[in-house]
């Protein structure tokens, strides 16, 4: 993953331990102060909701505890890779399209962002420009022809 995509990462858990875990424990000590514990909903959900965001915290230490930050000075635009932009056309429609591939976390489809694990970024890895690759998604065949390859 990049750098940027790492420090987001690590931004994100921070946020959730000083501000959001401090917010479950006060709202499960709130709901705590209202009596019978047997029958209080208010706690019921407290408790769960606490429960969801420790879940959310753990996944996220073990994402930033197995990630890989990518080098990009030593990225290569001979071949696409991940955190190379690839232009490329679509030989049906003759449509440009470019996309940068990024790690699962990054992906942003609405900034061009396209996770590495999806078909058009696995079809696309080890190729160069000029290329031009078929490559299967849900709604069939796609064609494309690469023009260029960028670092992102």
């Amino acid at each position: 993953m990049s750098q940027e995509g790492y420090d987001k990462l690590v931004a994100e858990l921070q946020r959730l331990e000083a501000v959001e875990r401090p917010k479950a424990s006060a709202a499960i000590a709130e709901a705590r102060e209202k009596g019978d514990l047997s029958e209080n909903s208010e706690y019921d959900a407290a408790k769960e909701a606490q429960a969801h965001l420790e879940d959310k915290i753990n996944r996220l230490k073990v994402t930033i505890t197995e990630a890989k930050v990518v080098d990009t000075s030593r990225l290569s635009t001979e071949t696409v890779q991940i955190l190379t932009k690839v232009e490329m056309t679509n030989l049906t429609t003759n449509t440009k399209m470019s996309y940068t591939i990024v790690s699962e976390n990054e992906a942003d489809l609405r900034a061009g962002k396209i996770s590495i694990k999806t078909p058009i970024a696995q079809g696309l890895l080890g190729k160069k420009v000029g290329d031009e690759v078929e490559i299967k998604i849900p709604r069939g065949t796609i064609k494309l022809r690469i023009e260029n390859i960028s670092i992102a």
